[in-house]
């Protein structure tokens, strides 16, 4: 640090207790008691160079980091460890400047290019985080509690990569164009189907409620949990179906209610759109598949029946789960759909970055093509967030109004 940074670090610490001249007055006196020994202007030039020398410091990347030439006209590098996968998203410009750390200082590199040494350490800081630097582990930060864990927490089951290998073999015709054409004419007969029944759908809820009530809960909860396992391993199979993997298969609760998850990051890799788009929609055509089973069983079984009951439930898990699902401003498989369709990965993030800099006057670094998207997810995802609470606000109210009645 410099003289002028310690005073002001001094200042801050004690206030006005201390002189604006203190450092360089208490220099002067250890001097004169030749505790310190201040070197003339020729020697301390001597010993920054000195210094230099010695404590020049190059960043290289981790042998192990791979990249990829992105079609969307950026570049990925990725990490593999043995139970995590790690990505960072950088442009043509950030992979020069990555390319250099290894051969020249941080100081000569922000020299020679002429940027922002604060640029380029929030780039190294990228890379130290998620462990691709050499000689840098990545940060373990301490967990604390948080309301939020509550409402949503995870936990990982095994890891299913060998068993999906061992696999895939069995499901490769269901990326075949001729099961998506069955699968295309099933679900136009299943939809057209279900449009003549509608009355007779809506009418069996209504009557399945009003006579076993609350008692359908449980098997209702357990045919979800069926349909969101069958759901995530559709992501699972079609992430290895294109050479990805699969580190992580998981329980998941929000709000205290069961699911499953599957750790799909690695469909970042995939250079073609096409490809991540079918990883990110694969469960949810699972969920729409199980719909139109359930809802052809239920069509020929007989009514009154424990079989008549059960793929009526299992119809209406699926069709719950899938509206959930679907649903772009949560971060569930249609906000990661959106991402992949778009090709705008971080889409909530940047979106709000969009509108911070609008506000700093700031010019945008975002693509032209992709203005009009973040210009109108923002907005939407306060208006969403602003809707829910309105009508949490409303349900607790009307739910406690009887026990406390206004005078």
């Amino acid at each position: 640090m410099t003289v002028k940074q310690v005073q002001e670090k001094c200042q801050q610490e004690f206030g006005q207790e201390i002189e604006p001249t203190f450092i360089i007055q208490l220099l002067e006196k250890l001097s004169d008691l030749r505790v310190l020994s201040i070197p003339k202007k020729n020697e301390i030039q001597k010993l920054s160079a000195e210094k230099t020398t010695k404590n020049t410091k190059l960043y290289r990347l981790k042998s192990t980091v791979q990249w990829i030439r992105h079609t969307d006209e950026y570049w990925l590098l990725r990490l593999q460890n043995t139970d995590n996968i790690a990505y960072v998203q950088v442009s043509n410009y950030d992979k020069n400047l990555i390319l250099q750390l290894g051969k020249l200082p941080v100081e000569n590199i922000v020299d020679k290019y002429k940027i922002n040494a604060q640029y380029l350490q929030e780039l190294l800081q990228n890379l130290a985080v998620k462990g691709m630097l050499e000689g840098i582990e990545p940060p373990k930060f301490p967990k604390k509690f948080s309301i939020f864990k509550i409402l949503f927490f995870k936990f990982r089951l095994f890891n299913p990569d060998n068993w999906l290998n061992r696999n895939i073999k069995n499901f490769r015709f269901i990326f075949t164009t001729e099961f998506c054409f069955l699968l295309c004419m099933f679900l136009g007969f299943t939809t057209v189907l279900a449009f003549s029944k509608q009355e007779r759908i809506y009418n069996l809820g209504q009557e399945l409620w009003s006579s076993q009530g609350s008692s359908l809960i449980i098997p209702f909860v357990l045919l979800m949990m069926l349909v969101v396992s069958i759901h995530e391993l559709g992501h699972a199979f079609t992430l290895k179906h294109y050479k990805g993997v699969v580190l992580d298969i998981g329980l998941m609760f929000i709000c205290l209610f069961p699911g499953a998850y599957t750790n799909t990051t690695d469909a970042y890799g995939l250079v073609k759109r096409r490809q991540r788009t079918l990883v990110m929609a694969a469960g949810v055509i699972c969920q729409v598949v199980i719909w139109g089973i359930a809802l052809c069983l239920w069509s020929i079984s007989t009514p009154g029946n424990w079989f008549y009951t059960a793929t009526y439930l299992l119809m209406l898990a699926a069709q719950f789960t899938l509206a959930l699902n679907l649903n772009p401003l949560n971060k569930f498989d249609g906000y990661y759909l959106v991402e992949a369709i778009t090709g705008i990965n971080h889409l909530r993030k940047r979106s709000f970055a969009y509108y911070a800099q609008l506000w700093r006057r700031e010019s945008s670094p975002e693509r032209t093509e992709d203005i009009g998207i973040l210009a109108v997810y923002a907005p939407a995802c306060l208006l969403y967030i602003t809707w829910l609470l309105v009508n949490l606000f409303f349900w607790i109210w009307h739910l406690y109004t009887p026990y406390f009645p206004v005078n």
